[in-house]
């Protein structure tokens, strides 16, 4: 709609009838094509009084922009087309200014859209309401709660991709300013048994798909699940995938909802966990095993889906197992234990399995209201959203259905009281007398449903509890027999006679003749399902589980609270619940919403005439609208009637300027409408028939028109008037700029003249100046050539003249030094013949050394200490010279290398150099040492925390830290020890607890023995009657045994401040163990142990070390 056609009454630019209390003529057929009509032209809202009709588009609309909350905001009910957002801002404003507690009411089959009309409304009312970062976070709670409570609760059925399996009712609480503060949530009978099985083309609950494409792979490892959905036996497979809906996208929404909603991370982890043991759950198998005494029992097939879920709920898998095998029945003081059979077993299976994800739910429910639960305890306006489950007529009805359509009797019947107490009330409020409306009362079928004693729920109830055998078929016949002469129970086996040859009534059913109409009912399974039954056994599995949430879950299984009594049947509980909704709703003023879907096929801009037909009578739509124009079928206040109405009567157009009710009376005396067809109230007017306001509307709409062409008329004549002002103010301007025009013309004429003659004027008496000034020019540099002609004539006279005097001046000094020149020829003959011998040898001489330097500097080898080459003498004679350089430039190499050393490179190189001394020649070993660099400290001591304890023990600073094998006296095995050297001292200690075994002060050392050969042997001897002597002599091995006996050697001359350490390089040595005296030989022997030395001990007297022959 353009800005321009902004309407201001529902009755504005109508398509068909926005209040279907006002179609006439009132018809089935009239309604549903006044419906259809609306529908057609994306009309999707239609009124009856105050209730809304919202029909199902399929498709995305652009009547819910945050544009459109802004135009309902605080707008009276009729004041606008029909919309959701008026019945939600009429019931926003009545609880925010007149403090009365509303509630909507909104039903309707699967798939007509009762969810997302409670997300309309519950949007509306959070956009509307106050601001405020306190304010926010609860309206963020509140429409957070949604995502997770759909995830849980509603699931794909054949009507609906997203239909909700469950009845909610949330009362959100607000203070006196109309700000949310909290809320309360109320659920109504989850269809659990979709859980274990589902219709086909129906899936399970949406959170198991969303959990399974959405989770990460390490969510998925924890849970011990896999993303394939064909390998859990309680998830359909032909409709695991659905078009347009994203579960890993949902999934991850429900995740971040939960967390706005208040769930702690291992609260979320915990659902999780319950969410996957019972997909577990149903891929446990049972099979039959045979007793000894003839009975069957039942045995798990697969118990690695037991031992998982077990693992999960941290419940040990032996309790659970025995409580899928056997059931214990207590009876006052006896236990009685019988074994399950097959199907038993699975029943027990699929009766945990519904239990535990109805309990979870209901635990996710209370858990919501705990985060979103007002945290004040003033009183507080409340305002109730009802979604549940509509009236439901399928193929084949049973329990749910049953108690579902109860359900919607009580709503139908409190719909019926809530409309007519409306009505009266406002009749009284405004003084109209009372008409009594005759509506069909469906009391006398909820009586015959929840009567206490001949209700069905309670003949239900009743073989539920009593002994012996129960089933649906001694149910049935105890319906026949207490039900037959009801007027609205229909059975086949009843006494009623006329049903006997109804063959549309099978024998093991029963027919409720409805508000809505009649219903089929099997009977089959209507005990079990009502019994709801979970063995007391798998209770007290659950509750012995060490999870955090299941003892929360089962609460009976607890052995020291053991009630023998029979918990309630499902048909009490909900009987119940829906008593305590009913008192609820009555205490709060009503608003309603009835939902129709166009048609089964989910698709837009399809409308089927038999589907919206049956739904507009099961939600007695006609009823309603019978019911509303029974009494006045329009009322209206004055002021808006005045306003609209008011240019029908010459008194009140265009200002009354009285009371408006005044100018109502005033307004309805002038028009023909008879007395009887309208009544005036306090602060209405009631108009009782649709045609009167008809009547009404074509007037003002003849009056308009005749409106629109006088305004017409004068806006003409006003435009015509404006145009020629304007054309006349518009010739003045024009003529005032012409004459300027002109004027500016003229002045331009006569200036240009004045500047041609002024300028003829001015180029006369410049040309005259002009040549004036030439010709005083030209006399002046007549003057000039003149006198420039003169000075260059004696310029050229004065340089002939010094030219003259220089030649002369030169000839006279070339002569006087040809002179000097044969004066001192003649000096020096005599004396050049006498030397010239000895002059040429010497400069020969030195030509050759200047060319011997220079080639030497050209072919000078490197700086490298160890590049032994040097340049060929080119002169013999130069031999000694030749050597002499050679020698200088290797020693100043030499000291150009050594002066790049640090002192530590120094100490090193002095260490390899003192090793050279002891080993070159001697020793096989050492040749293969001198590339390797002398590290002193192998095992970092100082820095190794596993040596901490050593390195404290050692008092000095650690020259040399490795490890080495000490060689046993008795058996030639070595032991694994760490070799310390310090300035003072040689230290042995364990390897594995550093724990010191030998200290041996350097001035007790007398000698060090080691083989010629290429072992890593070498034996301390320490000096005869030293304190370290006592147990003999140190055969030790090692692999750095070089850099060992070197640092030793420097270190040990040191300590003594006397002679260095005596090195004795031998194969064969004698060491003093304690007592007796052992000879310690070195034989050459085959390779053997991997190349390995090998040390044995031959007698008493002898350790022959066998050392490998290297190729």
């Amino acid at each position: 709609m353009s800005k321009m056609e902004v309407k201001t009454s529902l009755l504005d630019n109508m398509i068909g009838v926005g209040d279907m209390v006002l179609l006439e003529p009132l018809s089935e057929d009239s309604f549903i094509e006044n419906l259809r009509k609306r529908f057609d032209h994306n009309e999707i809202y239609t009124y009856i009084g105050s209730v809304v009709i919202s029909m199902n588009p399929y498709r995305s609309l652009p009547i819910f922009t945050p544009e459109k909350v802004e135009e309902y905001r605080n707008r009276n009910f009729y004041e606008l087309s029909p919309h959701i957002y008026a019945l939600a801002d009429e019931a926003y404003r009545s609880l925010r200014d007149q403090d009365k507690d509303q509630c909507i009411l909104i039903t309707g089959e699967s798939g007509a859209g009762k969810t997302e009309a409670s997300k309309l409304v519950m949007s509306y009312v959070a956009a509307v309401c106050g601001k405020g970062q306190e304010v926010n976070k609860v309206k963020e709670q509140l429409l957070q709660s949604n995502p997770v409570l759909e995830a849980f609760g509603n699931a794909k059925t054949v009507r609906n991709d997203n239909s909700s399996r469950f009845g909610k009712y949330m009362d959100i609480e607000f203070d006196f300013k109309g700000d949310p503060l909290g809320g309360v949530i109320s659920n109504y009978l989850l269809e659990k048994s979709r859980v274990v099985k589902q219709p086909r083309g129906e899936r399970n609950f949406h959170v198991f798909y969303q959990l399974l494409s959405g989770a990460s792979d390490d969510t998925l490892k924890k849970l011990k699940l896999d993303r394939d959905f064909s390998k859990y036996n309680y998830l359909s497979l032909d409709s695991a995938v659905v078009n347009g809906l994203d579960d890993a996208a949902n999934f991850r929404t429900v995740r971040n909802a939960m967390q706005i909603v208040g769930f702690m991370e291992d609260e979320v982890q915990s659902v999780l966990e319950l969410v996957a043991a019972v997909l577990k759950l149903g891929d446990i198998e049972f099979k039959p095993e045979s007793r000894c005494n003839g009975t069957d029992e039942s045995r798990i097939k697969d118990k690695n889906d037991l031992k998982e879920m077990c693992e999960l709920l941290g419940i040990e898998q032996s309790v659970l197992e025995r409580a899928f095998s056997y059931r214990t029945v207590e009876a006052r003081l006896e236990k009685v234990s019988t074994t399950l059979n097959v199907a038993q077993a699975y029943y027990a299976r699929d009766a945990l399995a519904k239990n535990l994800y109805s309990r979870l739910f209901s635990w996710l429910v209370t858990r919501i209201n705990e985060s979103i639960k007002a945290q004040t305890k003033a009183r507080h306006k409340v305002m109730g959203v009802l979604d549940i489950y509509g009236f439901e007529i399928f193929e084949d009805n049973s329990f749910e259905q049953f108690i579902i359509n109860y359900c919607n009797e009580k709503l139908q019947q409190i719909f019926i009281e809530l409309t007519l107490r409306e009505e009266q009330e406002e009749y009284v409020r405004e003084g109209i007398e009372w008409t009594n409306i005759e509506y069909f009362n469906n009391a006398i079928i909820c009586d015959l449903i929840e009567n206490h004693q001949n209700g069905i729920l309670a003949m239900l109830d009743e073989e539920c509890l009593r002994p012996g055998t129960v089933t649906d078929e001694t149910f049935l016949d105890k319906l026949n027999t207490i039900c037959a002469e009801h007027q609205h129970f229909e059975s086949r086996l009843s006494k009623n006679s006329k049903f006997l040859t109804d063959h549309s009534l099978p024998h093991n059913c029963f027919r409720i003749q409805h508000y809505a109409g009649k219903v089929l009912y099997r009977a089959e399974g209507f005990v079990d399902k009502n019994n709801d039954l979970l063995y007391r056994d798998l209770s007290q599995a659950m509750y012995k589980a060490n999870h955090s949430l299941i003892k929360q879950l089962f609460p009976e299984g607890n052995p020291a609270k053991v009630n023998l009594k029979r918990p309630p049947t499902a048909g009490f509980q909900f009987r119940a619940s829906v008593g305590t909704l009913m008192k609820n709703l009555q205490t709060k003023n009503p608003n309603y919403i009835r939902c129709i879907k166009p048609n089964d096929k989910k698709a837009s801009h399809i409308f089927t005439d038999s589907l919206v037909c049956h739904q507009v009578r099961y939600l007695g739509l006609m009823e309603n609208v019978r019911v509303r124009r029974a009494g006045y079928a329009f009322r209206q206040a004055y002021e808006p009637c005045l306003e609209r109405y008011k240019m029908l009567c010459k008194r009140t157009w265009p200002h009354w300027r009285g009371p408006a009710r005044e100018g109502v009376e005033v307004l309805m005396a002038d028009l023909p409408v008879p007395a009887e067809e309208f009544s005036y109230g306090r602060s209405k007017i009631f108009i009782r028939n649709p045609r009167t306001l008809f009547f009404l509307e074509e007037r003002r709409r003849q009056c308009l028109q005749d409106l629109a062409t006088l305004i017409q008329k004068i806006y003409r004549g006003w435009k015509c008037r404006s145009h020629f002002l304007l054309l006349k103010k518009s010739q003045i301007v024009v003529a005032a700029w012409y004459r300027r025009y002109a004027q500016e013309k003229k002045y331009q004429k006569i200036k240009s003249a004045t500047t041609v003659v002024q300028s003829y004027t001015r180029g006369w008496q410049a040309r005259k100046l002009l040549r004036e000034l030439k010709y005083q020019k030209r006399c002046e540099e007549a003057v000039t050539t003149i006198s420039a002609f003169w000075h260059g004539t004696q310029a050229r006279m004065e340089l002939r003249r010094l030219k003259q005097e220089a030649r002369n001046k030169h000839a006279v000094t070339v002569i006087w030094a040809y002179w000097q020149g044969t004066k001192v020829r003649r000096e020096y003959r005599k004396f050049f013949r006498a030397n010239a011998g000895k002059k040429i040898y010497d400069f020969t001489i030195q030509r050759i050394m200047q060319k011997y330097f220079l080639g030497l500097k050209s072919t000078m080898p490197s700086v490298s200490p160890i590049d032994k080459s040097w340049p060929a003498n080119p002169y013999r004679f130069l031999d000694g010279v030749h050597t002499e350089l050679r020698r200088i430039f290797h020693l100043w190499r030499c000291k150009k290398y050594r002066s790049q050393f640090t002192e530590e490179k120094k100490a090193v190189y002095e260490e390899k150099l003192e090793a050279s001394e002891i080993f070159k020649d001697k020793k096989a070993l050492y040749p293969s040492s001198v590339s390797q660099p002398f590290k002193g400290d192998y095992l970092e001591i100082s820095k190794n925390p596993k040596y901490q304890k050593l390195h404290s023990a050692v008092d000095e600073k650690v020259l040399l830290a490795d490890v080495v094998n000490k060689i046993n006296r008795a058996n030639g095995k070595g032991t694994a020890r760490i070799f310390l050297l310090t300035k003072k001292s040689v230290v042995l200690a364990d390897q594995k607890t550093g724990q010191v075994k030998a200290s041996v002060p350097l001035p007790d050392l007398a000698s060090v023995s080691v083989s010629t050969q290429s072992d890593g042997f070498f034996a301390l001897r320490l000096k005869e009657g030293s304190a370290s002597a006592v147990k003999g002599d140190f055969l030790l091995s090692s692999d750095h045994l070089i850099e060992i006996i070197t640092k030793l050697h420097r270190t040990g001359a040191t300590a003594a401040d006397s002679e260095q350490l005596d090195i004795d390089i031998s194969d064969e040595f004698l060491l003093q163990f304690k007592h007796d005296k052992v000879c310690v030989k070195f034989i050459q022997g085959a390779p053997k142990n991997g190349n390995s030395v090998s040390c044995k001990r031959k007698n008493n007297r002898l350790l022959e070390v066998s050392v490998p022959t290297t190729a």
